[in-house]
């Protein structure tokens, strides 16, 4: 036998196993699938709690951060203060080498010294022109130089009182104060380094105001915005204290955006009582904004919103008498914070995360499905439901159901169904549980 005929064997053979292993599977497929059943997931409509959250990230931060500054150059000769230092409004906390500025103040009351000299000579002088003026002694012009000579005299006593002055307030910021009462959280400076003011004031302490008193400046996105408001309740916690809950209020919504890589976000500042100083400055809190709760709200899982019905199934719904009195048209599934849903409703859709919006959502129409019946009998009745708020598990249902109703939230294939389901032209092969 030559290899072409044994590669024309070959061929006929894999047609051959091929052709009864599709007909296999169509014989199976007609005798027990179409007698099978899905069977639905369902979970019955409950009441309960429900809280809206709104979640973000941010650092806590005293109310009052004092940066403390030097308006001078010079040398640092002595510290006063310095981390966690507690300091009172108006006491020295460091001074710098006031030698020069105290060398520039004599040189200034020096100069000042001459000048007043000077005034008197130019007065003297003056009164005696005028004298002899008026005894036609000397002229006109002659006078007239004497009194501008003691009005420059005048002048210039003037200014060098202004020298003297700014030399004094120089030196006086020798010495560097406290501008509050709090403690010094950070010190920039050691004793011996050199601070120049040329340019801009050199930061040397941080002082806290009041550290029972901390705020937290948290970046919530343009999303979210729309359900913050002043005074709601906030809970967050920090990883220092992961196992404790702290809870604050916010006390402003920033009117000011933030443009990061396109993403436009806005502070909310939240007031927190730190009466045990737990929380200290620099820590990133975890942030959850109550936006709406509900305490008694009838609520279904998300799962169901999200549950597509098997065509097989509106089918018979479709058949006369199937859907009853009560059933509606079957709505084009919109998904928990599909696209839809936001045209709709604005923002994200009802319970799909943490952090819809406020609103978002609310008082929108969505379909689910109720198995009526058991058994073979089972059939699926789509529901329209008016949803509101959403805690990213469970969705608050406002009309359409009734506590204790069967909504849908999945569906499994018995071992019948799952072989029938499977497209013996495809490739595909009976499958068992």
């Amino acid at each position: 036998m030559t290899d072409n005929h044994r590669n024309r064997r070959g061929a006929w053979v894999i047609v051959l196993a091929l052709a009864i292993v599709v007909i296999v599977a169509a014989i199976w497929y007609f005798r027990h699938g179409q007698d099978a059943q899905p069977e639905y997931q369902t979970v019955p409509v409950t009441r309960g709690e429900l809280t809206q959250l709104v979640t973000a990230t941010g650092t806590l931060n005293p109310v009052t951060n004092v940066q403390v500054g030097c308006q001078i150059s010079g040398t640092i000769q002595k510290l006063y203060a310095d981390f966690n230092s507690a300091v009172k409004t108006g006491e020295v906390i460091a001074e710098i080498d006031p030698r020069i500025y105290e060398a520039q103040v004599e040189q200034a009351a020096a100069d000042l010294a001459s000048a007043k000299a000077n005034l008197e000579l130019q007065q003297v002088e003056t009164a005696r022109n005028a004298e002899l003026f008026t005894n036609k002694l000397i002229s006109g012009s002659d006078y007239d130089t004497a009194v501008a000579t003691l009005h420059e005299a005048q002048a210039t006593v003037q200014i060098k009182q202004a020298a003297l002055d700014n030399a004094q307030a120089n030196l006086g910021y020798c010495k560097i104060y406290s501008p509050v009462d709090g403690i010094v959280i950070s010190r920039n400076v050691d004793v011996g380094q050199t601070v120049a003011a040329s340019f801009n004031t050199p930061t040397l302490f941080q002082i806290a105001n009041d550290l029972t008193k901390m705020q937290i400046d948290t970046a919530v996105a343009e999303a979210d915005i729309g359900g913050v408001e002043e005074k709601q309740r906030v809970d967050f916690t920090v990883d220092a204290y992961p196992y404790r809950t702290f809870r604050g209020t916010i006390t402003q919504v920033r009117n000011a955006p933030t443009n990061s890589n396109n993403v436009v976000t806005y502070d909310c500042v939240i007031g927190v009582n730190n009466a045990d100083y737990k929380l200290k400055p620099g820590m990133t809190a975890n942030v959850s904004i109550i936006v709406a709760q509900r305490e008694n709200a009838l609520q279904i899982p998300n799962a169901a919103l999200r549950f597509r019905a098997p065509e097989t199934a509106l089918a018979q719904n479709a058949a006369p008498g199937a859907g009853g009195t009560n059933s509606v048209a079957v709505q084009p599934d919109q998904g928990v914070g599909s696209s839809t849903n936001r045209m709709r409703g604005g923002g994200g859709g009802p319970g799909g995360f943490h952090g819809a919006g406020g609103t978002a959502g609310r008082g929108m129409f969505r379909t689910v499905f109720v198995l009526e019946g058991e058994g073979k009998e089972a059939k699926l009745k789509p529901v329209q439901i008016k949803i509101g708020i959403s805690d990213g598990i469970n969705t608050e249902v406002l009309s359409g159901l009734k506590e204790g109703d069967p909504v849908v939230t999945g569906m499994s294939l018995s071992g019948a169904q799952a072989g029938a389901t499977a497209n013996p032209f495809g490739g595909g092969f009976p499958r068992f549980r």
